[in-house]
């Protein structure tokens, strides 16, 4: 187990440096390209094995114990280690990861973006993989800031180099804003180490804040909140990610939606409740109020862009349909009880399941219309899914239903957890603050159904029209046009779309009709980090 959870972390960074190298005389395949991606697939594809053997290795009867731990001394003057483990809190969380990068390195092999070479690619979808695998495993502090700010690069350089309109600006707004909120949380976390005498986060939450003085606390969660929300996104530290996701290809979206937006609700939780309660205690009013804000506002801008003539782009609802989702992550957790974080774990799984699911269908959708502009969908190319092509428009009507909460699915049970803990919060916060709180949740479901099927009116139904060529390329660069090409009748969903997201939509429905199998990893674990300790 100790080796697995190392190999799983590692291995994806090895596999990155193999990329950049020249292929092998046997296996160069059709192209240059068809190696170096068919890389990319084998390697994501054994992390998700090793991923998925670690969770059956793992000691369901114990997932408040921290298992398969490797403690390696690193730099003994500041006491850093090289400490990795998974408990049920962070174990889910690997393995999403691992699940989402290789559907996108399996959807790439057949739908490789314009904009760089294959090989670049590749090496930056792996170090972005080792990036966030590391994050979830690791239980120092300095290792955990390190291995949040390794996504930045990548990412970075996967929406300038092969992003769409406007990509130059959005990379840079997407690192400007996460680099200046790490610079604060990194201070953060040197205080927090500093005053508490040491780095390791079991430790600092076995002593659950006892050697941190109240100002400190307040001081450290100021912070590194602040360094987390901005990664979430929190509103209204939001405004990088409409932009990224917009201009992101489509693995780029599903892995920012899917798996970096959890990188900071998880620090909220590994870090911040068990390490410094107190301050904790003191900010989590102001979170829950910036964290419905979040739910109205995302919701309403959602509504926005479904108007007819306002121009709504798809990928652009999307990505503030997640402002909304993560505000519902961030209530649970300010709640600051079992039932709450519970929620707020499960949403987190939920939407990065559903959503990496949309950004997917989004993409198929540019492909086939060259265009995501919702007016040119249900108006000039007469995007009638159900008619033109009825899997690919019943995908994206499941994805809709799922994300607006539906009973039965995954985006269901996350929410109403953290409803549930906001009626009834932690001993010493306000409870008619947080009914409050809960009553415009509950208005933000709304919302979320009322725009969300407005969408699936727009797109999925409608008169069946043949695209025109000249709508498809008003939308700047032109798109990997396959059989389902705006001069060609519209394809349905294919062979490797559907290898791509089948296994999100049966763990949708999964997760939606057995909550136990996620919930009885998390709460035993949460149970035991609020009361201090990570065994």
């Amino acid at each position: 187990m100790q080796l697995l959870l190392a190999a799983v972390v590692v291995l994806p960074l090895l596999g990155s440096a193999a990329a950049l190298l020249p292929a092998p005389p046997g296996l160069k395949g059709r192209d240059p390209e068809q190696a170096v991606l068919r890389h990319g697939v084998t390697v994501t594809g054994v992390v998700l094995v090793l991923a998925i053997a670690l969770a059956a290795g793992f000691d369901h009867d114990h997932p408040a114990t921290m298992q398969a731990r490797t403690d390696i001394s690193w730099i003994p003057a500041l006491d850093v280690r090289i400490h990795l483990g998974v408990d049920g809190i962070s174990l889910p969380l690997l393995v999403l990861t691992a699940l989402l990068t290789f559907l996108c390195a399996l959807y790439t092999y057949f739908r490789m973006p314009q904009g760089g070479s294959a090989k670049a690619f590749v090496a930056l979808l792996l170090v972005l993989e080792t990036g966030t695998l590391a994050t979830f495993a690791v239980l120092d502090l300095l290792l955990f800031f390190l291995a949040f700010e390794m996504v930045l690069i990548p990412m970075y350089f996967l929406i300038a180099r092969w992003g769409g309109e406007d990509r130059a600006r959005s990379a840079w707004k997407f690192i400007l804003f996460t680099l200046l909120g790490s610079v604060v949380m990194l201070l953060g976390l040197l205080l927090v180490g500093l005053q508490g005498g040491t780095f390791d986060m079991v430790a600092l939450a076995t002593d659950n804040g006892s050697s941190l003085s109240h100002t400190t606390q307040l001081l450290a969660v100021l912070a590194i909140g602040i360094g987390l929300a901005v990664k979430t996104p929190m509103w209204p530290l939001h405004s990088w990610l409409p932009d990224a996701h917009t201009a992101a290809p489509t693995v780029g979206s599903v892995l920012l939606a899917g798996v970096l937006l959890k990188m900071g609700t998880y620090g909220f939780v590994r870090i911040v409740l068990p390490i410094a309660p107190e301050g904790a205690h003191t900010f989590a009013p102001y979170l829950a109020t910036f964290a419905v804000v979040g739910i109205i506002y995302g919701s309403l801008a959602c509504l926005a862009l479904t108007r007819t003539g306002a121009k709504g782009d798809l990928k652009r609802l999307i990505a503030y349909s997640s402002v909304g989702h993560m505000g519902f992550v961030l209530l649970g957790i300010a709640t600051l009880t079992p039932t709450g974080i519970n929620g707020a774990l499960f949403a987190n799984i939920g939407h990065g399941l559903i959503t990496g699911l949309l950004f997917f269908l989004v993409g198929a959708v540019k492909e086939r219309y060259g265009s995501t502009d919702l007016d040119r969908l249900a108006g000039a190319t007469g995007a009638a899914l159900y008619g033109a092509a009825p899997r690919l428009g019943a995908l994206l009507a499941f994805g809709a239903v799922a994300s607006l909460g539906l009973p039965g699915l995954a985006g269901f049970w996350g929410e109403m957890l953290a409803m549930f803990g906001a009626f009834q919060p932690a001993e010493g916060l306000s409870r008619p603050a947080y009914l409050t709180f809960m009553a415009i949740a509950g208005l933000g479901t709304l919302l979320t159904a009322a725009y969300l099927l407005v969408v699936v009116r727009r797109v999925c139904m409608g008169e069946r029209l043949t695209p025109e060529p000249e709508a498809a390329m008003a939308d700047g660069p032109a798109p990997d046009r396959g059989p389902g090409s705006a001069s060609a009748p519209t394809a349905d969903v294919q062979s490797h779309e559907f290898a791509a997201w089948t296994p999100l939509v049966a763990l949708t429905i999964l997760a939606g009709l057995w909550p136990a199998a996620l919930l009885g990893l998390t709460d035993p674990a949460v149970q035991q980090l609020l009361a201090g300790g990570n065994g």
